[in-house]
């Protein structure tokens, strides 16, 4: 079995490569750009069959290169900086590139898991998979936006193989190094406590109080699990699933709830006490700075997946706790 993954040495594609080695699964085609080189050591411990840049591979797709070849896809490849303004690039490198993807998948007849994004709710309310409660704040958001839409079109008219769209909320975890700015507000905290002994966050905005803002946090772990919930529902010849499924715990948590995490962690791993949050606001630990106006249109203060639709088609795994997986990533990135 020929297994593809797009975005293969990035965050979500290495954590899936190293569970799949895990299930036994080595022959993966690893697609990706590697100009940035240092991406190399998310998949040094794993087995993959083949490299192939992300370019080149489109270009052989077109061509009929790959026809027949692969079995499976994972498209967990994209440009996920939400501040990224070149909206040409975006649509090129997002939208233009999984639609091509899609209709490949369709024409061999394989199936096909992709990296959709909560963005697409903008400042919504309610976190549904539905049109009527999707506005996207940002080009990156709206490629994504876009790209579902094709894909609903698809399910309209009809498929010869599964596609199933997961929308990542706030994703922590190990090998997110590379990602630089857009890391996980885990991977900030972590460096700042480190870095000076307290973690930075906005003051509030919107209505909620400093630190208050809420989003859905979600492990890395949590969200290869439903990836391969889906790959192993097909591999068991089970009625064929599709859909576009959020992809959160279901829980919003506050930045204040996220920072002490981070913060009790690490001083936990020091045999340190632990802090509740009026003594680490009392003692400088969180510092509460302004909110930058540039955002003040584009940020989500609210996010939390609306779970009926994956549980409606049996996905039942429970989420891991905020404390759980922040206290298991600080381990993991003390020791790194």
């Amino acid at each position: 079995m020929i297994i593809a993954v797009t975005g293969a040495f990035g965050f979500i594609g290495s954590n899936l490569i190293k569970r799949l080695n895990a299930l036994g699964y080595k022959d993966i085609i690893a697609i990706d750009n590697l100009t940035n080189g240092n991406k190399i050591k998310n998949l040094n411990d794993c087995q993959i069959l083949d490299f192939v840049d992300k370019d080149d591979f489109l270009q052989e797709v077109v061509k009929g290169n790959f026809d027949n070849e692969l079995d499976y896809l994972f498209h967990q490849g994209a440009c996920s900086a939400t501040t990224q303004s070149d909206g040409k690039y975006m649509m090129k490198n997002n939208y233009e590139y999984s639609s091509v993807l899609l209709e490949y998948t369709q024409k061999n007849e394989i199936p096909l898991t992709y990296a959709s994004s909560a963005a697409v709710y903008g400042n919504k309310n309610k976190f549904i998979e539905d049109l009527n409660y999707e506005y996207p704040l940002n080009v990156y958001a709206y490629s994504k936006f876009l790209f579902d839409q094709i894909v609903r079109r698809y399910f309209d008219t009809g498929l010869t193989a599964p596609v199933v769209g997961l929308r990542y909320f706030n994703v922590y975890g190990p090998n997110e190094f590379h990602k630089n700015d857009m890391a996980s507000v885990v991977l900030h905290n972590f460096r700042q406590y480190q870095q000076t002994q307290k973690v930075k966050l906005f003051k509030g905005c919107q209505g909620y109080a400093n630190g208050e803002q809420l989003r859905d946090f979600i492990m890395v772990d949590d969200v290869v699990n439903l990836n391969l919930f889906f790959f192993e529902n097909h591999l068991k010849d089970k009625e064929e699933i599709s859909g576009i499924y959020n992809c959160g715990t279901g829980k919003a948590r506050s930045f204040n709830d996220l920072a002490l995490a981070t913060i009790n962690a690490c001083r936990r791993m020091a045999g340190e006490s632990i802090l509740t949050l009026d003594e680490a606001v009392a003692n400088n630990v969180i510092e509460y700075i302004p909110f930058p106006e540039n955002l003040a249109d584009k940020y989500q203060c609210f996010t939390q997946a609306d779970l009926s639709y994956l549980r409606d088609i049996g996905y039942e795994n429970d989420f891991i706790t905020l404390e759980d997986g922040v206290s298991n990533y600080v381990k993991w990135l003390l020791t790194k």
